[in-house]
């Protein structure tokens, strides 16, 4: 039965809009981590090598708009590492006299951090405003839904179209997701599933892309990588995998972020700056496709999203990977998904 809601609140990754943010937004994300300062300041030197601005709040803010003039629900926006942070969202919301709305978090993936943490972001901002807060409910994982896979298909036909005529049909196409930790991708999901919901997600929305686009063949590599070197991480890693295409005489790449909805610094270091530096270097030619967020249809996904609970519409999905968020009903997801992994205590 449809459910009632009164807002819709995007809630995201978040990320600096000034040289003065990027270090407090960094220490936000590797909170309780370990993470060595070192590596801080050399993730730092990428924001800085683009003003100290992430892309992410200004695209974040644009679809905001997008989902805005396709309902009549207000819509809202909040943050997981920075500004607007869910808990101020949150207790915006509630003076605003929200009670009930669904959440609709930036990430098409299950797995601890795209998908467990946003609800645990959830609670958090909840519990930060107390008896006042509205019940939030998650939306569900959409990394096969169709809308999402069309727009990531016509985003790589335009890569494509912009690599030299002679090289398009022997270009290889590689899509590319952020690595986790191999141990947290084997925590993906439940133990009844065998785990590895992320990246069999990830797998499966390339696979329909490249169905979609009637490629027989293509990749799945990973990018932006950070931890110590000694804990193994999805591999392989996506420079690495261009050196590979060189040495096997391909003579161009065609790189997919699917595994972002939108540009921010990793996206545009990593691909537009690395990768394409790698490239360049072997003689290559490379293009990189857009991400799915722009597309006027990732914002009617949403509303379809939102429709499933309000409208009992129902969940188109092309694939067969298990996804989670919230059902229909509201239930969350399993108690035992996508746990965090546990690292053992220092000792001496």
């Amino acid at each position: 039965m449809p459910e009632q809601f009164d807002a819709i609140l995007l809630l995201s990754f978040g990320g600096p809009e000034g040289p003065d943010e990027v270090r407090p937004f960094l220490e936000n994300v590797v909170r309780g981590r370990g993470v060595p300062p070192e590596r801080l300041d050399a993730v730092e030197e990428h924001y800085q090598h683009f003003g100290g601005v992430s892309p992410i709040n200004a695209r974040n803010r644009e679809l905001v708009e997008a989902i805005a003039s396709r309902t009549e629900l207000p819509v809202f926006f909040g943050n997981r590492n920075w500004h607007p942070l869910a808990e101020d969202t949150v207790r915006e919301m509630a003076g605003a006299g929200v009670r009930r709305a669904l959440v609709f978090a930036t990430s098409a993936y299950g797995g601890y951090s795209a998908c467990r943490q946003y609800h645990e972001d959830i609670e958090r901002a909840r519990d930060a405003v107390g008896e006042s807060a509205p019940e939030l409910v998650k939306l569900r994982h959409f990394h096969d839904h169709p809308d999402f896979v069309r727009a990531n298909a016509d985003a790589v036909r335009v890569a494509i179209a912009e690599l030299p005529e002679e090289q398009r049909d022997a270009a290889r196409l590689v899509f590319t997701a952020h690595s986790i930790p191999n141990a947290a991708d084997a925590a993906a999901g439940t133990p009844a599933e065998g785990g590895h919901r992320y990246s069999r997600q990830v797998v499966e929305a390339s696979a329909l892309v490249a169905a979609e686009l009637g490629i027989d063949d293509h990749d799945v590599v990973w990018q932006s990588r950070s931890g110590p070197p000694q804990v193994p991480w999805l591999e392989p890693d996506v420079v690495d995998h261009i050196d590979e295409l060189h040495a096997k005489g391909v003579p161009a790449v065609v790189v997919a972020p699917i595994g972002f909805v939108s540009d921010h610094v990793e996206v545009i270091w990593d691909l537009d700056n690395e990768a394409a530096e790698r490239a360049a270097e072997h003689g290559m030619g490379f293009a990189r496709a857009r991400t799915a967020g722009p597309d006027p249809r990732f914002a009617d996904m949403v509303i379809e999203l939102v429709r499933e609970h309000t409208d009992g519409a129902p969940a188109r999905r092309l694939g067969t990977v298990p996804a989670a968020g919230c059902t229909r009903n509201g239930a969350p997801c399993a108690v035992d998904c996508c746990v965090p992994q546990r690292r053992p205590a220092r000792t001496g």
